[in-house]
Parts: C-alpha cells; structure tokens; sequence
C-alpha cells in the first residue's frame, strides 16, 4: 500500500509518501500530487517512510525532477532511506536529485512558519 499526503506552507509543498512505490497506481498518485501544486517554488518530498522502491518508482522521480526543472521549482528529496538512495544512485547521472537532510528540512521549514513541534 502506498500513500500521499500534501501540505502547503506559502509556496514549499511537502509531499509525504508512506508504503512501496513500486505499483503503477502509486507512481501515478505521486505525479497527479506534485503536478497540481505547479504553483509551488519549492517541493520536499519525503521519502522517510518508504520501505521499497521499483523502477517504475525511480523512473518517476527521474521524470518529476525533470518536469520541476521545467517549471522552474526546486525539487528536493528528503531522508530517503539507504536502499532508496541504492536505488537512485544509477539515475543521479540522468536527472540532477537535490538530497536534503534534517537540518536543511527544519531551515527550509523555519522560512516558512511550520509548526515547531512538528520540526523539532
């Protein structure tokens, strides 16, 4: 199972994933996510809590990466986990990832009013 939830601070978008993306219907809900938030400057993906990514999963990130470029918005991926970033090494000659780790994420929160619980 796999699952998204998006939120909205000004113009950063978190989008959350959970689950495996390895389905066709998980790689297709992740892009009908990010694409409707076109209007974003930035966008963190998290991918802290997902436990498995096929090559359908990295061939979409290679393809959002590239349509963020397009559309001028700055992409980042946030605490993939080792086998997610296994995964990725082979695509990171394709498409340009922008990894940001926990002290990034809270500086990039801080910017943007997120709650202080929640990036403490």
């Amino acid at each position: 199972m796999f699952s998204i939830r998006v939120e909205r601070f000004h113009d950063l978008d978190v989008v959350e994933c959970k689950g495996r993306l390895t389905l066709s219907d998980a790689m297709l809900k992740l892009r009908d996510s990010m694409q409707m938030e076109d209007d974003a400057r930035v966008i963190a993906i998290d991918l802290s809590e997902v436990e498995a990514i096929g090559g359908g999963g990295l061939g979409m990130l290679v393809y959002l990466e590239r349509w963020a470029h397009e559309n001028q918005i700055q992409l980042k991926l946030f605490c993939p986990s080792e086998r997610v970033m296994e995964a990725l090494a082979p695509y990171r000659s394709m498409a340009k990832f922008e990894i940001a780790n926990i002290q990034e994420m809270i500086g990039l929160l801080a910017e943007y009013d997120y709650p202080q619980s929640l990036a403490a």
